[in-house]
């Protein structure tokens, strides 16, 4: 029986996005602030004309999910502050913000008019932050191993798409 990359990557989020809450303060609302002069992880530097306050992301996920800790984490790290929103059930944000199913993953991040949708990498963000396209966010569908905040033993290519609210989709980027 011949398993695809998806459905381990699945299992794997599966696991990952099930380990109960340390503590009951990390399941309440929590807001992270770092300084925005960071470097990203592939080594660039995050100089951009991006301001501090626009580099503040709102992100919706449950309360237990890993992964999506671990990409809030990658975002601190690369200069975003974030306001965190911990609520069990995410369908009514993804519907208000357009997201629809086929590009839709564990957590949904809010920042300025843009949706980013799944584990999106952190310089794709500045880069769209930067270039303003007339679009609705950016969506990295499923839970691909090896984007942000699913990182392990294997990696996947995946993309990185546009979308707008009609539900028209681009690859933006591919990684």
């Amino acid at each position: 029986m011949k398993v695809s990359g998806l459905a381990i990557a699945m299992a794997f989020a599966g696991i990952a996005c099930s380990k109960p809450a340390e503590t009951a303060k990390e399941q309440s609302t929590q807001v992270a602030s770092v300084t925005p002069s960071v470097s990203l992880r592939d080594g660039a530097q995050a100089t951009s004309s991006v301001s501090p306050s626009s580099r503040t992301i709102k992100v919706y996920k449950d309360p237990n999910c890993g992964c999506c800790k671990e990409w809030i984490k990658h975002l601190e790290q690369n200069g975003f502050t974030v306001e965190v929103v911990d609520m069990p059930d995410l369908s009514a944000v993804k519907m208000k913000y357009g997201v629809s199913d086929n590009l839709r993953s564990c957590h949904t991040g809010v920042i300025g008019d843009y949706v980013i949708e799944g584990h999106v990498p952190a310089d794709l963000i500045v880069k769209m932050l930067e270039e303003k396209p007339r679009i609705a966010g950016l969506a990295v569908p499923g839970m691909p191993m090896g984007s942000p905040g699913m990182e392990g033993a294997t990696k996947e290519a995946y993309d990185v798409l546009t979308f707008d609210r009609a539900g028209h989709t681009t690859v933006y980027a591919q990684r």
